[in-house]
């Protein structure tokens, strides 16, 4: 009892804003992703194209397959891609109640905001102007960040987050097997868009569910705490 009164409660100023934070971060990813995909004059698919076609400068066959990338909005993606990556750390340092105060707590925080960082690598360096660079940052976005995910269920410590605990570990699993899939050239039936988004999301879609979660929780312990309020009135005024 006495370790948890020490926990800082959900709903101070900062969580909300991190939960916030990250909302936002996943919603205008994934926004823009869907209007820089429409805006192609070929047709893009979630299949043959990856993430990082979106983001390419010029118009182009590229890639081992030579499909045709042309990205008239690419400045947008990459834009997107870089405004995610820093929501994503501002979360992280924002939301107080989330993290226990424990190494792996603080390992799963240092491996997001390597994801973070690596998002602001990739949008910075779009695929066809410098591969390489590129390539390390999609590279970190998939291990650390699912890597993250997986340690979530040791690091995070409310009981209201219990459910997405669980989930991030799951999610964070299935990412890392993706990850391994993608890299090896074992797309079985999704195509290598298909399982570079599967190693990808997961933390993008954790952080809208987690995001939405506290805000839940905020609004739950506001009314637990009128509702004390009230009885204890209530009680005051009888007696």
């Amino acid at each position: 009892m006495h370790q948890t009164s020490q926990q800082p409660a959900p709903g101070t100023v900062r969580d909300r804003f991190g939960a916030l934070v990250w909302i936002i971060g996943s919603v205008q990813f994934f926004l823009c992703h869907l209007i820089v995909q429409s805006a192609w004059p070929t047709p893009y698919s979630w299949s043959l194209n990856n993430i990082s076609d979106l983001g390419n400068v010029n118009c182009q066959p590229w890639g081992d397959n030579a499909r045709y990338v042309c990205s008239p909005l690419h400045t947008v993606m990459n834009t997107s891609i870089i405004v995610g990556g820093l929501l994503i750390i501002v979360g992280i340092f924002a939301i107080e109640s989330l993290w226990r105060r424990s190494f792996i707590s603080w390992a799963a925080r240092v491996l997001l905001i390597i994801v973070g960082l690596a998002w602001l690598l990739v949008g910075l360096t779009p695929a066809d102007v410098e591969e390489n660079l590129h390539v390390l940052g999609a590279l970190f976005i998939m291990i650390p960040g699912n890597l993250g995910l997986m340690l979530m269920v040791l690091s995070a410590r409310y009981g209201y987050m219990k459910t997405i605990r669980i989930l991030a570990t799951l999610m964070g699993i299935i990412g890392l097997v993706a990850t391994g899939l993608f890299f090896s050239g074992h797309y079985l039936t999704l195509g290598m868009g298909g399982m570079e988004r599967v190693a990808v999301f997961p933390l993008q879609i954790w952080n809208f569910i987690a995001g939405c979660t506290l805000l839940i929780a905020v609004v739950r312990e506001r009314r637990r705490a009128a509702l004390e309020a009230l009885i204890e009135d209530y009680h005051e005024r009888e007696y």
